[in-house]
C-alpha cells in the first residue's frame, strides 16, 4: 500500500511493533535541493520539463526526535539512510552498512551509510552509481534517489517472507519497484 500523507500521522496509526522492518531514506539535512539548483544552470533538478517532486527546501534540515521515536516505536527493526547525519536520534549498533558508489576519482560521494538495528556485522553493498554513470540503466527522477538493485539486496539480506515493511519516505519508489521485482510476499507501506 503506498499513500501519499503525513508520514507522523500515518506510523501513528500503527500499533507497537506492527512493522518487522523500517527501511527508510528521510532527508539528511545537508541542502541538496538547494545546491542542485543553484551549483548549476545544466541541471536537470532546477528547471524540470515535467514536476519530478516537490521544489521545495525538502532537504534543509533532519527529522525531528518526535519522527525517530514513533519509527522505533512501530517498527522491530530499522535501516536508515544517511544515519551519520542523526547520530544524536539513535542508539549505538555495530550493523551499519556502506554502499560503495564504486565512483573512482570524482567530486560525488565515495559511498553512503546506513544504520540498521541488526546485530550483525558492517556490510559493503557495491553499486556503481555516480551521476551519470550506472552500473545497469536506470532512469533518475529524483536527486537523492536510490538504485532499484540497493534495495533489492536490502530485501534479500534483511527481510524475510510476509514481512511488513515501512518506508516513510518513498522518493523515486525504487523499494517499491525491488519489492515487485523479487516477487516476495511482503507487505509494503509508504
Amino acid at each position: 500500500m503506498i499513500t501519499c500523507e503525513d508520514n507522523m500521522e500515518l506510523m501513528a496509526r500503527y500499533e507497537d511493533n506492527y512493522f518487522d522492518l523500517a527501511i527508510v531514506d528521510p532527508p539528511y539535512g545537508i541542502g541538496e535541493s538547494k545546491k542542485k539548483r543553484e551549483n548549476t544552470t545544466s541541471n536537470k533538478w532546477k528547471k524540470p520539463t515535467k514536476k519530478i517532486h516537490n521544489p521545495k527546501e525538502w532537504d534543509n534540515e533532519i527529522p525531528k526526535q518526535d519522527y525517530f521515536d514513533e519509527l522505533f516505536r512501530v517498527s522491530k527493526n530499522q535501516i536508515i539512510w544517511g544515519a551519520n547525519y542523526m547520530t544524536t536520534f539513535l542508539s549505538p549498533s555495530m550493523g551499519w552498512i556502506f554502499w560503495d558508489k564504486k565512483n573512482g576519482n570524482s567530486d560525488f560521494s565515495d559511498g553512503e551509510l546506513a544504520y540498521t538495528s541488526f546485530k550483525k556485522g558492517l556490510r559493503k553493498f557495491e553499486w556503481l552509481w555516480s551521476g551519470f554513470f550506472k552500473q545497469r540503466p536506470e532512469e533518475r527522477i529524483h536527486p537523492t534517489q536510490k538504485p532499484i538493485a540497493l534495495y533489492e539486496w536490502l530485501l534479500m539480506n534483511y527481510a524475510k517472507e510476509g514481512d511488513k515493511i515501512l518506508d516513510t519516505h518513498l522518493g523515486s519508489g525504487s523499494i517499491a519497484i525491488a519489492c515487485h521485482n523479487l516477487d516476495l510476499n511482503l507487505q509494503l507501506v509508504s
